[in-house]
């Protein structure tokens, strides 16, 4: 049999495969992983989510584990946009891979902004549209109905002629609603889901384990509520959906993509294994070969009920 196609296209980007590196999960860039992978096998790097200017985060304990998980409470923090360009992107621009810059907001101006300075950016190949973060203040605000998120994607896309991905979040009523609202507001793809709000408590200091008090939720306890919302969605929208949510290994990214996501998002899995994203892939194709599948687009909402 031919080697089987993996590609896959989200709007006018096509990407040589359906694994990508989720944003936080892979340093700021990537870059931190070049001695442990080959970056250039991978189907895109999605940045840590950048904003307008620099950000000191969330304060610490910002991490603890969970069981089949983590949480995590980072606040985006970040150097800013203009020194993403600068220091980040120059190493990004080495790579033969996709690069999908994830921007981050406090107000519709400043996601128009990103936007719109991004676009200027030759190697940046894609804008993941973060609506979605549960860690900082009204980091939720523009993902919890159809309007406010539409609201954001319309000024993104009037900002930018490079393809726009909108990340959603899981504390909604409906996930595939605003899903909805964002492609008709111009959206090329969504990507779901982001992490679940939780929390930890120290049962002898009584106090929350997080500085923040609340985290995200995410890894192979998120996976099965996670696989529903994409299944659900696919149903609903015409758009690309990238499946985030617990996928540690070749077998959950096919369950994704059978239910409906045209490629996937490896997250925490990068904590504990900073191979998955290699592994996954080969896995992918080694199940088409022995399945005799020819287009990875041939298994994408393939789901018998």
């Amino acid at each position: 049999m031919v080697k089987p196609d993996l590609k896959v296209r989200i709007g006018a980007l096509e990407l040589k495969n359906p694994v990508t590196m989720a944003s936080g999960t892979f340093g700021s860039s990537g870059e931190e992983y070049k001695g442990l992978i080959d970056l250039n096998k991978l189907g895109a790097i999605i940045t840590k989510s950048i904003t307008l200017k620099a950000r000191e985060g969330n304060p610490p304990p910002r991490l603890v584990e969970t069981p089949s998980g983590m949480l995590n409470s980072i606040g985006i923090q970040n150097d800013g946009v203009d020194s993403f360009i600068k220091d980040k992107l120059p190493f990004l621009a080495k790579l033969r891979t996709a690069v999908i810059v994830s921007i981050a907001g406090h107000c519709v101006e400043d996601y128009a902004r990103l936007a719109a300075k991004l676009d200027k950016v030759k190697r940046v190949d894609a804008i993941e549209v973060n609506i979605s973060c549960p860690n900082v203040e009204g980091g939720l605000e523009f993902s919890k109905e159809p309007g406010s998120a539409a609201v954001v994607v319309e000024a993104v896309r009037k900002s930018t002629g490079k393809p726009v991905i909108t990340k959603l979040s899981p504390n909604v009523k409906d996930i595939s609603e605003i899903a909805l609202a964002a492609q008709e507001a111009g959206t090329d793809a969504v990507s779901l889901v982001n992490t679940f709000t939780g929390m930890a408590i120290d049962i002898d200091s009584r106090m929350p384990v997080l500085g923040n008090i609340v985290g995200g939720l995410s890894g192979p306890a998120i996976k099965p509520v996670a696989l529903r919302m994409v299944w659900e969605t696919s149903k609903k929208v015409k758009v690309p959906i990238i499946g985030i949510g617990g996928i540690m290994d070749y077998k959950d990214a096919l369950e994704f993509i059978i239910a409906g996501a045209s490629a996937v998002q490896v997250g925490t899995a990068n904590f504990v294994n900073p191979s998955a994203a290699i592994e996954i892939i080969g896995g992918i194709e080694k199940y088409m070969r022995g399945k005799k599948i020819r287009k990875i687009k041939e298994l994408t909402g393939c789901l018998k009920t």
